[in-house]
């Protein structure tokens, strides 16, 4: 076989497949991962290290059994912690921070087979939609290298796009699974609250409104993976109730006959891009083509209350780790460590009292129990992810110190995406459309807490009907 023209043909499971069979070998699938990063990389900027000899080691140790072995895989720079290999969180204030151990879903990885080789850059602390941190330069879109490939996972978004790794580990406190899976056409699955671990040092992201799993080529690779990450770790302070079967097991099952609402407006009553309200529209059709009742529907909640607690809760948790951050070195960060939006949360949280923190995870908690009515009669409700194409690099300029207009860039762009991360449901951006100008589009669906099954059923159902694994930027056929 042909390695460097198999490699595109192949999800992750494909590429186990063939380890299994004794096609390749899982040096092979490195060597040309490896290839493809000199080859994309230069024009991307979307890797934040690389990690070759810690792999060489995986592999040579034999590391490679299980559902995904032999697998190229890469970790994002934040959150998930690989021991001995830095984490700077896209920050000058943490270069050089080397865990001793490995966090739980990082040892889930390991044991499923999957071979780490590297880590995508991330926005400094995961504080933005685009990833342009201070520290390392941009990661651009290869689907256009002037734009934005997403953020905060867009480094993985835009290496998995480029074909360098089948499924890439990503984080999600407000879209940031979503977001560039829909920029870099993608499937994104945010889990619900909770499904994958956090330990061992938290119980929790962000206050519950941030978890981890991945962007992936496939819908089956995401289910396949979450099956190996899912479940509690020792001492989680809670997890939600499990589903009768393994999550791989639904893909390709029949969904049934869902309700589900969609909207052609965002929130607060904005108007979309020409284009994501075309694909929202044609994906509403489908959806009823496939048999199920389609009706246009949303729920509602409380939008300045939710998004004045959101901030409150993300400046402390961002307030913390920095905190963190210094009682290790021994110093404060200095007036060149952090880029201006991040010491600005850092100082808000800072000043956010400990009544302050409980009143907006009360205001939080509120937001799930006004969109709770909705689920009762919707299996799920279809937006676009995005309410328009990815901008150019610049656009969302986190180190400005205009904190306002920053935020409102951000909350026009992406309306739809961070109340999934407050009610803890698990939603996803499925690939189904394009601009006119053959940028990706991705839909959004958020469905009923802990019910990724329903989601992976109806994601497998779409994929089916409007394959999208074809579909691949020019960059990567290298």
């Amino acid at each position: 076989m042909s390695l460097r023209a198999d490699y595109l043909r192949y999800d992750g499971m494909g590429l186990t497949a063939l380890v299994a069979r004794g096609e390749v070998h899982p040096g092979e699938l490195l060597d040309e991962a490896l290839r493809r990063v000199e080859a994309v990389d230069h024009r991307l900027g979307a890797m934040a290290s690389t990690m070759e000899e810690e792999a060489r080691r995986q592999i040579a140790r034999g590391e490679v059994t299980g559902p995904f072995g032999g697998t190229p895989f890469l970790l994002k720079d934040l959150r998930a912690q690989y021991a001995g290999t830095p984490t700077s969180a896209g920050s000058r204030f943490f270069a050089g921070a080397v865990p001793e151990y490995d966090t739980e879903v990082v040892r889930r990885h390991r044991r499923a087979g999957l071979v780490t080789f590297g880590k995508t850059k991330t926005p400094e602390l995961g504080c933005n939609l685009a990833t342009e941190p201070r520290y390392g330069g941009p990661a651009r879109n290869p689907w256009n290298t002037a734009l934005i490939p997403g953020g905060s996972s867009g480094g993985a978004a835009a290496l998995v796009a480029a074909r360098v790794a089948p499924l890439a580990h990503a984080t999600d406190g407000g879209g940031s699974i979503r977001i560039p899976a829909a920029c870099c056409g993608l499937f994104g699955l945010k889990p619900t609250r909770g499904r994958t671990p956090a330990g061992p040092d938290r119980g929790e992201g962000w206050g519950g409104l941030s978890t981890e799993h991945a962007v992936s080529l496939t819908v089956r690779d995401s289910a396949l993976l979450l099956d190996v990450t899912a479940g509690p770790d020792p001492g989680a302070p809670y997890y939600p109730a499990s589903p009768p079967g393994s999550f791989l097991s639904v893909v390709g099952a029949d969904p049934g006959r869902l309700r589900i609402g969609f909207s052609l407006h965002t929130p607060r009553g904005h108007d979309l891009h020409p284009d994501h309200r075309r694909v929202t529209e044609e994906t509403a059709l489908l959806c009823e083509e496939l048999g199920h009742i389609v009706e246009e529907a949303s729920p509602s909640w409380d939008l300045n209350q939710a998004g004045s607690a959101y901030s409150t809760v993300v400046n402390a948790n961002v307030a913390r780790t920095v905190e963190d951050r210094a009682r290790t070195l021994g110093r404060p960060p200095g007036p060149d460590d952090l880029e201006a939006g991040v010491r600005h949360r850092v100082e808000e949280g800072n000043r956010t009292g400990a009544l302050a923190y409980l009143e907006a995870l009360d205001a939080i908690h509120r937001v799930g129990r006004q969109v709770s009515g909705f689920f009762e009669t919707h299996h799920a409700w279809l937006t676009p992810t995005v309410a328009s194409p990815p901008p150019p690099l610049g656009t969302f300029n986190a180190d400005s110190e205009d904190t306002a207009q920053f935020r409102s860039l951000i909350g026009r762009f992406s309306p739809f995406c961070s109340v999934a991360n407050m009610t803890g449901q698990p939603a996803m951006s499925v690939p189904l459309g394009e601009t006119l100008d053959r940028l990706p589009v991705g839909v959004h669906f958020l469905g009923r807490y802990g019910d990724e099954a329903t989601l992976l059923m109806l994601a497998a159902q779409l994929e089916e009907a409007r394959p999208w694994f074809g579909r691949r930027p020019a960059l990567a056929d290298v």
